[in-house]
This record gives structure tokens, C-alpha cells and sequence, in this order.
């Protein structure tokens, strides 16, 4: 996470040693607060509450996506969260800027205060996926009223045990794919969709597109990395072929790539894993799964 930091006077700036960040003066701070939203940093307004909070009210999106948001008064007595205190780990971050100011953190969140594990903190800790972060809110008020309240952590798509049920998806899956040249992105989509509902396993479980270099500039590849927030990891056709274990081949494939099969490959490789679901293939497309789960 990197941290973006503005003071309103000069004695706010004065906190820039101790931050160890760089700590901006005189510009415009809606614009400045537009820009570090955009890269998905974190914010930290060093001075009046209001001024944090009108910079950032056109902009908050929703908890699953917003930045953490923090702010500290001039003279550096407290740190407060003030947007995104779990997922975005402003909670986390206004504890590591008290150890270098020696700034009071003032923590709102209901289940800090009372001491009751925050599930979307744990979550994001560990790599992990919300499918359904709206429930969020109910899961954290049936846990503090006592109630009994579910967390189901697993890549498949399986019906939630409890009513109140958080749902975490471990980012432990790549997804492999090979595609003619010039394949429609809505046809990508669709498929890779498709092949994932056959695996019974949840998108937000993928964690990466993983393909051969001649493909980096597909795109359908790049359209859908960038819908689904995907890095796309791709190697060439010998790091492919040097990949050990046995594979699908394709005669046709080898002479045009140089490696008789990208998509399995290439997930294994990525995934630093096993082959989970073979090459599937169908209109010009392939995919193939690996992870670390057995399906």
C-alpha cells in the first residue's frame, strides 16, 4: 500500500521525516485526492477533519474498492480512519503512523472496540476474496449481539451454512488460456466464465491469466484482465516447454506458438500448482485450471 500524504499549513508539513513519505502543500486537494483514489492509495489529510471529508465525499464508491483514508491533526496528538478501516486497512495504517508520530490512533470500528474479530480484516490479511461484501455489516452485528454466524472459505461455489454467512474466496487458482488471434472479447469472457462454472469454482477465486508472450497484447485477454482487476502473466515458448509434467498436445498449436499446449502450461507455470481441470476448448478458445485445490 503506498501512502499519499498532504498537510494544509507548514506545520503540518513539518511531519514529513517522521511519516517517511512525502508530504504535499499548496496543491489543489480534490484534485490531489481524485489522483491518489484513481491509483487506489492510501490517504492521509494532515489537518482539519472537514477538509478530508469534503475531498473525499464524491468520490467514495463503495467499501470493497474505496482507499484507506485517514486523518491527523497539525500537531500530530491523533490519527483517525475515517474511510475504509478493514478492507482498505486504515485501522492497520493509522497504528503503524502512531508508531512514527506518536500520534494517538482513535479507532471507531465497533468490532476493534469491543474487541470482536473483524472478519473483512482477516480476509484481506489473507488474500482472500468478499463475494458478498453487503453482508459484511450483518455478520459483524450478529457476531457482536452473540449470535451464531458463518465464514465460508473455499474457492467452490457451495451453498453458505448459516443465514448470516460471509462468503471468502482465497485467491489460490490461475487461469490458462490460449485464443486465436482476433477472438471477440465478449466471447472470451463468455467462455472463461463458462469453463469456470463447469470447475464449480468462483471467479474471485482466479488470481491471474496466465498465457504465452505472442498473446500479452490479445485483446481479449487484456479486456478481460482489466474487467476482472487480473494481472496477466505470460512466458515464452520455451519456458513453456520447459514446464515438467504431461500435457495436452496439439500438432497445429506447436507450429504456430512453438509449444504444443499454452493454456495448461502456462497455468501450471503461473500457478506454481497442479493441473486442476485439463485444456477445455471450444471456438478458437482454450482454458485450462491449476491451484492448489483438488476438484
Amino acid at each position: 500500500m503506498t501512502l499519499r500524504a498532504i498537510a494544509f499549513t507548514e506545520r503540518g508539513q513539518e511531519w514529513e521525516e517522521r511519516l517517511g513519505v512525502r508530504v504535499e502543500r499548496g496543491v489543489p486537494v480534490m484534485r490531489w485526492a481524485q489522483e491518489a483514489f484513481a491509483a487506489g492509495d492510501a490517504l492521509l489529510f494532515i489537518g482539519a477533519c472537514g477538509i478530508a471529508v469534503r475531498a473525499i465525499a464524491p468520490l467514495v464508491r463503495d467499501k470493497t474498492r474505496d482507499p484507506a483514508v485517514l486523518v491527523m491533526d497539525e500537531a500530530g496528538r491523533h490519527v483517525i480512519p475515517i474511510l475504509s478501516g478493514h478492507i482498505g486497512g486504515a485501522n492497520a495504517l493509522a497504528l503503524e503512523i502512531s508508531r512514527r508520530t506518536g500520534a494517538v490512533p482513535v479507532i471507531t470500528t465497533a468490532t476493534d472496540v469491543r474487541g470482536v474479530p473483524a472478519v473483512d480484516t482477516w480476509a484481506m490479511e489473507h488474500d482472500c476474496a468478499i463475494e458478498n461484501p453487503r453482508d459484511i455489516r450483518a455478520v459483524s452485528s450478529a457476531a457482536l449481539s452473540g449470535e451464531r454466524v458463518g465464514v465460508m472459505i473455499t474457492e467452490r461455489t457451495l451453498t453458505p451454512p448459516f443465514p448470516a454467512t460471509l462468503i471468502l474466496r482465497p485467491r489460490t487458482l490461475t487461469l490458462g488460456a490460449g485464443c486465436k488471434r482476433g477472438v471477440e472479447p465478449e466471447a472470451f469472457e463468455a467462455q472463461a466464465l463458462a469453463f469456470l462454472e463447469r470447475c464449480g469454482v468462483s471467479l474471485l477465486s482466479v488470481r491471474q491469466l496466465a498465457s504465452i508472450d505472442i498473446k500479452k497484447d490479445e485483446a481479449a485477454l487484456r479486456a478481460f484482465c482489466e474487467k476482472y482487476r487480473l494481472p496477466l502473466c505470460t512466458f515464452s515458448a520455451q519456458e513453456l516447454r520447459g514446464v515438467p509434467g504431461r500435457f495436452a498436445h496439439s500438432d497445429f498449436v506447436e507450429r504456430t506458438t512453438g509449444v504444443g499446449c499454452v493454456c495448461e502450461r502456462a497455468a501450471v507455470l503461473a500457478g506454481g500448482g497442479a493441473l486442476l481441470m485439463g485444456k477445455t476448448a471450444g471456438d478458437g478458445v482454450t482454458f485450462a485450471l491449476a491451484g492448489e485445490e483438488k476438484l
